[in-house]
């Protein structure tokens, strides 16, 4: 059974920084595309960060040049490097898991964590 369990959030101030963590368990990280999506209050769930089996790696135009994606398939773990947090960043934060092996039996298939909220305020 697949499990994701995000980690790392918290209250921060604008300009500070935060990583993010999600712990993956029941799967083999290395054959699903990961990404984090965030959702703030009232607004709908967007794609913060992507990196996927292929190596392609993208990023919202919001988060370009401050949020880091990367992934430590060894250890099942992604992470989410956020610096120059803003105001508009404050969020729950999600992680997402696509098996992307054709191979396996849940192909297609798509996994979510229950999230860590951020919180950017002064």
């Amino acid at each position: 059974q697949v499990q994701l369990a995000e980690s790392g959030g918290g209250l921060v101030q604008p300009g500070d920084s935060l990583r993010l963590s999600c712990a993956a368990s029941g799967m083999a990280m290395s054959i699903y595309d990961m990404a984090w999506y965030r959702q703030a209050p009232g607004k709908q769930r967007e794609l913060v960060a992507a990196s996927r089996v292929i190596g392609s790696i993208d990023y919202a135009d919001s988060v370009k040049g401050r949020f880091t994606i990367s992934r430590d398939n060894a250890e099942n773990t992604m992470y989410l490097q956020m610096k120059s947090l803003k105001v508009e960043d404050t969020a729950v934060y999600y992680c997402n898991a696509v098996s992307a092996s054709s191979w396996a039996d849940d192909y297609g298939m798509e996994y979510w964590g229950k999230g860590t909220l951020v919180t950017v305020s002064s």
